[in-house]
C-alpha cells in the first residue's frame, strides 16, 4: 500500500512537471520561448527551487472547465535562491490553458506575495499570460485585485521584480506596473491595455503587437520597462545581476562585496576629462566609471532620457544609487522624461536604504511649449519631492553647471545634502553667466562703443566672483572644493562618515506627491 501511495504521489507531480503537454511545450519552444520550469532552472541557484502548490487545480465547471484541471493551474509558485539569498517566484505557463489567469492561479500567485512580505524577501514574478480566464467570469477579475492589493502592501518593503516574457495584456498589466522593476525581451514580449485588434476597431489605427506594445517600446518610449534584454537567457541572468545589488528588504542593507585592488579605478584622468568650454559636451559615464569600483554600474532604464542617467554602483562595496546630468545628451538639461526617471529611482533608493550619490552637471529645466504643456512643473516637482523627502545619506558632486532650480533640485546642501562638493570646475548660479550678463548689463552693453568686448569683460567678472565653486563654499552652500581625481575617496570617506545617518519626516500618513 505504501508503495503504491508514493507511486501515485509520483505520478502526481510528475504530471505536474509536464504542464501543457510536449506539444505545448515545443509550440513555446518554436516561439524563442521557454518553459516556465525551464525559466525558474535559469533564474535560480543550482538545485535550490522548492515548489509549492503543484497539485492544485482550479474548480470551475462553465464552458466545458471541468473536464480540463491540468495540475498547477498554469503557474508555478516556490521559493529559491539568488547568489545564497532568499527570493519567491512565480511563472506563469503558457502551455497550459494561455497561462490564463483564473481563481487558483491566482490564489498561488498571492500565497507567494504573502510569503515574500512575512519574510521580507524579494519577489519576482515571470509573466506569460493570455490573460483573465473568461470562462471564470469576476473569478479572474478578483484573483487581479488581490495581486494588485498585495503589490501595494509590499511596496517600499520588499524588492518586487516583474519579467515579461510573454503576451501581458488588459488588467495583467497593472501587476507589473506596480513592481519596482520590468524586464522585457526583444521580439517575444508584449504589454498593452488593448490589443491590435481593438485598436484597429476603436482608433482606425493599424498596429502590430510589437509596435504597440512591444520591449522597444516600453523601455524607450512610455517608460513602463526598465531593461531589454535580446534574449530569455540574457533577461534572467540581468535579473539575477539586480538582485545582487538589492537589499532584501526595507529593514536590512544591500549585500556589501569585498574589493579587489584591481578593481579599484585611477581616478588621475579625472582632472581633464571637464572640458574648458562650458558648452563643450563630455559622457558622463566616463566619470561615473572612474569613480566606482570597476564593472560595477548597473545602468537602470537605459533607453529612455538619456540626458539623466540612473543606476547601481558599489563603492569601496558599499551598494549605492547614481543619479547623474549627462552633459551628452540635451547639455544634461531635466525635462519631463528626465525628472520622472530620477524620481522613481531616488524614491526606490531610499525606500531601500541605498545611499545616493548624484553628479551634477545641469544646465536648467528644458524650455518650450512643448515640455510646458506636457506638465514639466508638475512632472520636475516630482524630483523636488523625492529628494528632499529622501532621509538616506545623500552625497553630491558637483562637476561643472549647476544652474538655478535645476541646482536646488539635484540634492542640493538646502534640501537636506549630506555632504556636498565641488570640482575646481563648477559652475554654481542662479543662471549662466552670459544670460545673467544679458540682464544685468543690457543698457550698459547696449550703449558700449565695443558691445562685444564688454561683454566678454563682464562675462568674465561675473563668471569669477558669482559663478564659481569658491563663492558657493563661502556661503557654506558646499561643504569642499576637490581635485577631481581625489572624488572616489571623498565619497567613499563620506559614506563611512554617514553609515550611522538617522534621520526622520514628520509624522503624516502620507504625503501628497505631484502626480
Amino acid at each position: 500500500m505504501a508503495e503504491d501511495n508514493l507511486r501515485y504521489l509520483n505520478h502526481m507531480l510528475n504530471e505536474a512537471k509536464q504542464g501543457g503537454g510536449e506539444d505545448a511545450i515545443a509550440r513555446q519552444h518554436e516561439k524563442g520561448k521557454q518553459t516556465a520550469r525551464e525559466r525558474l532552472t535559469k533564474l535560480l541557484d543550482a538545485n535550490s527551487f522548492q515548489e509549492l502548490h503543484a497539485l492544485v487545480t482550479h474548480h470551475a465547471t462553465d464552458f466545458g472547465l471541468a473536464d480540463k484541471t491540468p495540475l498547477g493551474d498554469g503557474v508555478v509558485t516556490g521559493w529559491g535562491t539568488i547568489g545564497g539569498r532568499l527570493v519567491y517566484v512565480f511563472a506563469q505557463d503558457f502551455t497550459v490553458m494561455g497561462g490564463s489567469l483564473g481563481a487558483a492561479h491566482a490564489a498561488k500567485i498571492i500565497k507567494v506575495q504573502e510569503l515574500a512580505l512575512k519574510t521580507g524577501s524579494p519577489l519576482i514574478g515571470i509573466n506569460d499570460s493570455g490573460g483573465a480566464r473568461i470562462q471564470e467570469g469576476i473569478q479572474s477579475l478578483g484573483g487581479y485585485a488581490g495581486i494588485f492589493l498585495n503589490n501595494t502592501l509590499a511596496s517600499g518593503v520588499i524588492p518586487q521584480i516583474s519579467v515579461i516574457m510573454g503576451p501581458c495584456a488588459g488588467g495583467a498589466v497593472y501587476s507589473p506596473a506596480l513592481t519596482d522593476f520590468v524586464f522585457m525581451v526583444e521580439g517575444t514580449s508584449n504589454m498593452f491595455i488593448t490589443g491590435p485588434q481593438v485598436v484597429k476597431a476603436v482608433t482606425q489605427e493599424d498596429v502590430t503587437f510589437d509596435q504597440l506594445g512591444g520591449a522597444a517600446v516600453h523601455t524607450g518610449k512610455s517608460g513602463v520597462a526598465h531593461f531589454i534584454a535580446a534574449n530569455e537567457d540574457e533577461c534572467l541572468a540581468q535579473v539575477r545581476k539586480l538582485v545582487g545589488y538589492l537589499p532584501s528588504n526595507n529593514l536590512e542593507d544591500a549585500p556589501l562585496v569585498a574589493v579587489k585592488e584591481e578593481n579599484t579605478p585611477d581616478g588621475a584622468a579625472l582632472n581633464s576629462l571637464v572640458p574648458p568650454s562650458a558648452n563643450e559636451p563630455y559622457d558622463m559615464l566616463k566619470v561615473i566609471d572612474l569613480i566606482v569600483d570597476k564593472g560595477s554600474f548597473f545602468e537602470v532604464q537605459k533607453a529612455i532620457a538619456g540626458n539623466i542617467l540612473v543606476g547601481f554602483a558599489r563603492l569601496d562595496g558599499t551598494v549605492v544609487g547614481i543619479v547623474a546630468n549627462q552633459p551628452a545628451v540635451k547639455a544634461g538639461a531635466l525635462d519631463i522624461d528626465a525628472s520622472v526617471k530620477a524620481a522613481r529611482f531616488v524614491r526606490f533608493c531610499d525606500a531601500f536604504n541605498i545611499p545616493l550619490v548624484t553628479l551634477v552637471d545641469v544646465p536648467g529645466f528644458m524650455p518650450g511649449v512643448a515640455q510646458e504643456h506636457g506638465g514639466i512643473i508638475r512632472q520636475g516637482a516630482k524630483l523636488i519631492y523625492a529628494y528632499c523627502e529622501a532621509t538616506i545619506p545623500k552625497l553630491t558632486v558637483i562637476t561643472r553647471k549647476a544652474y538655478g532650480g535645476a541646482y536646488i533640485v539635484m540634492s542640493s546642501k538646502e534640501i537636506r545634502g549630506d555632504l556636498n562638493v565641488a570640482w575646481p570646475s563648477a559652475e554654481i548660479a542662479v543662471m549662466g553667466p552670459e544670460g545673467a550678463v544679458n540682464i544685468i548689463y543690457r543698457d550698459q552693453i547696449d550703449k558700449s562703443a565695443d558691445p562685444a568686448a564688454l561683454k566678454a569683460q563682464l562675462i568674465s567678472e561675473y563668471q569669477e566672483r558669482f559663478a564659481s565653486p569658491y563663492m558657493a563654499a563661502s556661503y557654506g552652500a558646499i561643504d569642499a572644493v576637490i581635485e577631481p581625481s581625489q572624488t572616489r575617496a571623498v565619497l567613499i570617506n563620506g559614506l563611512r562618515m554617514l553609515v550611522n545617518k538617522r534621520e526622520s519626516n514628520p509624522a503624516k500618513k502620507h504625503g501628497t506627491m505631484p502626480l
